[in-house]
């Protein structure tokens, strides 16, 4: 993409009503833009990131077995007083009526729609199990929405349900999303940490929050110093076998939310203990027979009888992670995107557009990096070398390629990588081969 007719409204300065790096960074990086309190527009840039995220999570929830629909936005009221969550849920669900006067409202999650969707259709133990998952968008009105996308009304989320015939195999299928949800982090470069958590308005009595490390995190964490050289993909698993035995191993790490640890109790070393600041990304809970019991919800178990489906969500925060992530990967210049999430894996800026060789030289490379499938963002526009290098270290892509004359009479290209600010020269003839390999 060119950038001279890419939509991307940089701001030079901090808007005043960004507390936060994440909201700053992405204002100023023309990745959304503010519609009302707590709701964003994604621009072309945003959205490209948020695509990426989504995709990685999608990709792993289907590793996993689960299976993807999509539920609508907008939910009845009945369902929700079938389960007697209606009324116990607060003011931060947005209750609507439509124009036959029917209470609807805007869904914050969806335990009461997926639960009505398998109580009509799976009637038997023989269809068992079931996880279903989709990528939708929530609504909580928040009293005090702040911090951009970290803390908005309306968000993107992913949701899954799993459904079991007993305890003992809804136990699998939360083990199966305590795997699936650390491979996803870490293929985002991040390192998220279980932590025992409080099951509040899901219910249930297991359930684990998953906190990334960051500075400007917003609740204080501590554990063990050995988490921080765990690599989960560095294990291969069969989501099949049993997974018990790794489920402990990776909760058997100390690891605790500033409300759950107690120093004087602490099993870990103070020499051993790192205390952080931590940011919740995914949250995954088993509640049992919570919905099915009283939306009844049963199948014909293997002697005849009626057993209520035992059941676990799992929420990923696919929104919220955009701005986790940008918290975890900046500096003062701006954001570092990781690889894998990047919205694009070049920058290509051309010093001098006004000069016929090196408006050649870029736009042949432009051709031939794009033509191979890698995603170029190519600045050509009449602005100053300051200018080009100040943006596109604000959007933070992993390399840069600048084209100049002096490098371009010398044959050669200058490669800068975002992350620790290293360069170097590299022949232009070998640039796209390079970047072909990596």
């Amino acid at each position: 993409m060119r950038l001279s007719q890419y939509f991307l409204p940089l701001l030079r300065e901090n808007p005043s009503e960004a507390q936060i790096v994440s909201h700053r960074l992405m204002l100023r990086a023309g990745m959304i833009r503010q519609s009302s309190a707590g709701i964003y527009s994604w621009l072309p840039l945003g959205l490209r990131v948020l695509r990426r995220v989504e995709q990685i999570v999608r990709e792993e929830q289907d590793r996993s077995g689960a299976q993807e629909i999509l539920m609508p936005t907008i939910q009845p009221a009945e369902l929700w007083r079938e389960s007697g969550r209606y009324e116990d849920y607060g003011k931060e669900m947005l209750r609507i009526r439509d124009r036959h006067d029917r209470e609807m409202l805007y869904g914050p999650t969806n335990e009461e729609v997926i639960t009505g969707i398998v109580r009509d259709a799976v009637k038997s133990y023989r269809d068992l199990p079931k996880n279903l998952y989709h990528i939708q968008w929530k609504f909580r009105d928040e009293v005090r929405p702040r911090f951009g996308v970290m803390r908005g009304r309306e968000f993107l989320m992913k949701d899954n349900y799993s459904f079991d015939l007993d305890a003992a195999a809804a136990k699998h299928s939360y083990n199966k999303m305590f795997v699936a949800y650390l491979r996803t982090f870490a293929r985002m470069g991040l390192k998220a940490i279980p932590m025992r958590a409080d099951t509040g308005p899901i219910g249930g009595d297991l359930s684990h929050e998953f906190q990334i490390l960051a500075e400007t995190g917003e609740s204080e964490v501590y554990c063990d110093r050995r988490w921080l050289e765990t690599d989960i993909l560095a294990e291969e698993l069969d989501y099949d076998s049993d997974l018990e035995p790794f489920f402990r191993q990776w909760t058997g790490l100390y690891a605790a939310t500033d409300e759950m640890h107690k120093p004087e109790s602490c099993p870990i070393p103070a020499d051993q203990l790192v205390t952080a600041r931590g940011i919740e990304v995914g949250h995954i809970f088993y509640f049992g027979t919570n919905y099915s019991k009283p939306m009844g919800a049963v199948v014909a178990g293997p002697n005849g009888e009626e057993v209520p489906l035992e059941m676990g969500s799992y929420g990923i925060g696919v929104s919220r992670l955009v701005g986790a992530l940008i918290e975890a990967n900046h500096d003062d210049a701006g954001i570092i995107w990781p690889e894998s999430v990047a919205p694009f894996r070049l920058g290509l800026i051309n010093l001098r557009p006004a000069d016929d060789k090196c408006r050649a030289a870029a736009d042949d490379l432009y051709g031939k990096l794009s033509n191979i499938g890698i995603d170029v963002l190519y600045d050509d526009r009449d602005e100053s070398p300051g200018a080009k290098f100040a943006a596109m270290d604000l959007i933070g892509l992993p390399d840069q390629l600048i084209i100049g004359p002096r490098g371009l009479a010398a044959g050669n290209i200058e490669h800068k990588r975002r992350r620790t600010g290293t360069r170097q020269d590299l022949p232009l003839d070998s640039v796209v081969q390079q970047f072909a390999r990596a």
